[in-house]
């Protein structure tokens, strides 16, 4: 954004440009008010407050990280070797009440997702039953990532709809003001000169505010959300392979090679992850 704002303020003053006349609070008023008010009426008021925080994550950059993989890794082989060798009710109580499970104490990134970790009890709780076949259960996970997917990306076609809408309501505010200008045909060029500039900056703002900032701001929150829904995907993959027979060790493979390629933690540091027993328990 600095980048995008800089170019075109930069080359407006290096043409000569005087950034004064581009200061038309009125218009601004109109463009911006007016998408304001479309997005209110558009959506409903929790797609409204999560756009809000979709924002401040595309801005702060908020995409999972490599620690973020590794405590998912980590809470999930804790599970799957708790499940492998100990009894139904001594599980039950970490599923149950994750809040105070102490396995779920040494991830508490992951503690603190509350979708997440109900995500992940949940599907633990369903393996600890042991009557749902395999095929069952992918197929309802795939169903639930897509609706969280689908919830998720809302902020995203909500902030990509106020971008399109943009140019036209700068043309609302430029036509606002060229019949503002029409109605002082009788004032000195000077002053209808300025008027018509008015006019003109509507045009320009509502176009630069559309493909310069909302756009790409619906993109990044798009690309945010979709990285962070993947951790839904990698929990489903090493559960599904454990299902199948496969060791926690080999499951959480199934589940690391879901992992983009440019924040894959290498295997090395998934053993090290899982047999230390998490960030918290190291810090401890």
């Amino acid at each position: 954004m600095i980048i995008a704002i800089g170019c075109v303020l930069g080359g407006f003053l290096a043409g000569g440009g005087h950034l004064g006349v581009l200061w038309q609070p009125y218009e601004l008023i109109v463009i911006c008010g007016s998408a304001l008010g479309t997005f209110v009426v558009a959506n409903p008021m929790n797609t409204i407050k999560d756009t809000g925080k979709a924002t401040v994550e595309a801005i702060k950059g908020s995409s999972p990280k490599a620690r973020d993989y590794l405590d998912i890794l980590g809470i999930l082989y804790t599970l799957m070797r708790e499940l492998r060798g100990n009894a139904r009710n001594e599980l039950e109580g970490h599923i149950d009440n994750p809040k105070e499970s102490e396995l779920f104490k040494k991830y508490p990134k992951v503690l603190a997702d509350k979708e997440m970790t109900t995500f992940i009890c949940d599907y633990c709780r369903l393996i600890m039953i042991g009557n749902a076949r395999t095929h069952e259960i992918e197929a309802l996970m795939e169903e639930e990532i897509h609706t969280i997917m689908r919830d998720k990306l809302k902020p995203s076609h909500a902030m990509q709809s106020v971008a399109d809408s943009l140019p036209a309501l700068g043309i609302v505010a430029a036509v606002l003001g060229v019949i503002h200008a029409m109605g002082s045909l009788d004032q000195p060029p000077e002053v209808l000169g300025e008027l018509i500039g008015a006019a003109l900056v509507g045009t320009m703002a509502g176009i630069f505010l559309s493909y310069g900032i909302s756009a790409p701001l619906a993109h990044s929150i798009k690309v945010t959300r979709e990285k962070r829904v993947r951790l839904y995907t990698i929990i489903k993959q090493s559960l599904i392979a454990f299902m199948n027979g496969a060791v926690p060790l080999v499951a959480l493979e199934h589940g690391r090679k879901t992992i983009s390629a440019y924040a894959r933690p290498t295997i090395d540091a998934v053993e090290n992850e899982t047999m230390g027993g998490g960030e918290a328990a190291k810090a401890a």
